[in-house]
Formats: structure tokens, C-alpha cells, sequence
């Protein structure tokens, strides 16, 4: 088993706009944290890199009000999950494993799968594995792995590498159209108050992970 870091419950209070209940699965001997609100039709959200599920948080209710039950789960190393400290665990595949171990928990078929950022290429090869299950996908601001490393991904990865303390602040307010409150920022923050919680910050291996991790065409 890794060495993990988990974020104190203290981090997540009073967080803006964010007072739903935390739930918790233990997938490969990591906990995992997810939302699970409402009932009826359901939507399973992806979230990026470096966020975690309060992405998610002003879709939600409006979401829920609507008749849907809204899945957000928290990738290893991100939110309240557990966060293996050493950066060499984490990879494409581990993370695709992870979070398929978590939804294969949860009973529910028909769903929207929601993806944006890195949560894309992860959510997307599920989808395309778990094809029974879903419905329709929202795909936004993403990607999908396809044999080849674009020069921004080269250029995120090159910086991550060089600042392992990431400054998940900066990131957040730098990739917003508009200028985010300081509480928000620190919500953003929260799950990350250490050098060690943001091993996974980097999220993925070499390039020859990323580049021959997923294809759409399984047939």
C-alpha cells in the first residue's frame, strides 16, 4: 500500500456554497470521496485538474431540483480522497481503475457522464468501458489521449514538475474567465495544505502513458 496524506475534516468547513454530505468507498485499500444527491435520472460528474468535486457545487442543486441524483466523485490525490504522497503512483491507468472501483459500487444505469479538463480523458475511457450504464455525454474544455502529446500538455506537465508545492490558488484564478473571491480560491485550496497533498498534482506518468492509454474504438 502507498504512504497516503488525508486531508483533516476540519479544511472542509464552511466552504462556500458547498454543504453537501460526504460519502466514502474504499476502492484497492484507498478511500475515495464522493457526492451522491437526489434521485431519478443520473449524472456523474468528472472533475479537472487541480480542482476536486466543489467544482461541481453551483450544478448541483439546480441539478438535483430537476429530478436528477448528481454523482461527483473526488479522484485519488484530489478533495477528501486519500492522496498517495509519492508522485511515481500515480498514472493514467491507476487513476481510470480507481474510479471505475468506486462508480462499479454505486448502483445506477442511463447516466449523464459530465467531463471537462483532465477529467475527460478519465471519464470518457469509462464511459466508453461502461457503455451499458450511460446514456449521453457533456463534454467540455478536454481532451482525449490519442497516440500523441500536445504542446500543452507537454507544457503543463514541465510545470507541474517544477513546482511540486503547486500553487493551486494561482492555477484556479489563472484558468477563470472572471476574477474568483478569496473564499472560493481557499475552498479550492482546502484539500491541498501541504508540499506532500499535492504529490498528485502532476496526475499523470511519462508521455508513453499518456500516449498509449485510451482509443475510443474498443469494437
Amino acid at each position: 500500500m502507498p504512504e497516503v496524506f488525508r486531508t483533516p475534516d476540519e479544511r472542509f468547513a464552511d466552504l462556500p456554497g458547498y454543504a453537501f454530505e460526504p460519502r466514502y468507498a474504499e476502492v484497492d485499500g484507498l478511500r475515495m470521496h464522493y457526492l451522491d444527491e437526489g434521485a431519478g435520472d443520473p449524472v456523474v460528474c468528472f472533475h479537472g485538474e487541480p480542482s476536486w468535486a466543489y467544482l461541481y457545487r453551483k450544478m448541483l442543486p439546480p441539478l438535483v431540483e430537476g429530478g436528477h441524483r448528481v454523482v461527483c466523485p473526488d479522484l485519488v490525490g484530489f478533495g477528501r480522497s486519500d492522496k498517495p504522497t509519492d508522485r511515481g503512483w500515480y498514472s493514467y491507468d491507476r487513476h481510470t481503475e480507481q474510479v471505475s472501483g468506486l462508480l462499479a459500487g454505486l448502483d445506477f444505469a442511463g447516466a449523464t457522464v459530465v467531463v471537462q479538463d483532465w477529467g475527460g480523458p478519465i471519464g470518457l475511457r469509462w464511459a466508453v468501458e461502461n457503455a451499458d450504464r450511460v446514456a449521453r455525454l457533456v463534454v467540455m474544455n478536454t481532451g482525449l489521449f490519442t497516440g500523441r502529446v500536445s504542446k500543452g500538455f507537454l507544457a503543463w506537465r514541465d510545470f507541474a514538475e517544477r513546482n511540486p508545492d503547486l500553487p493551486v490558488g494561482f492555477v484556479i484564478q489563472g484558468a477563470t474567465s472572471s476574477e474568483l473571491p478569496d473564499d472560493v480560491v481557499a475552498a479550492y485550496e482546502a484539500p491541498f495544505p501541504t508540499r506532500e497533498s499535492k504529490a498528485g498534482e502532476a496526475l499523470v506518468g511519462s508521455a508513453e502513458d499518456v500516449g498509449h492509454a485510451v482509443t475510443l474504438d474498443h469494437g
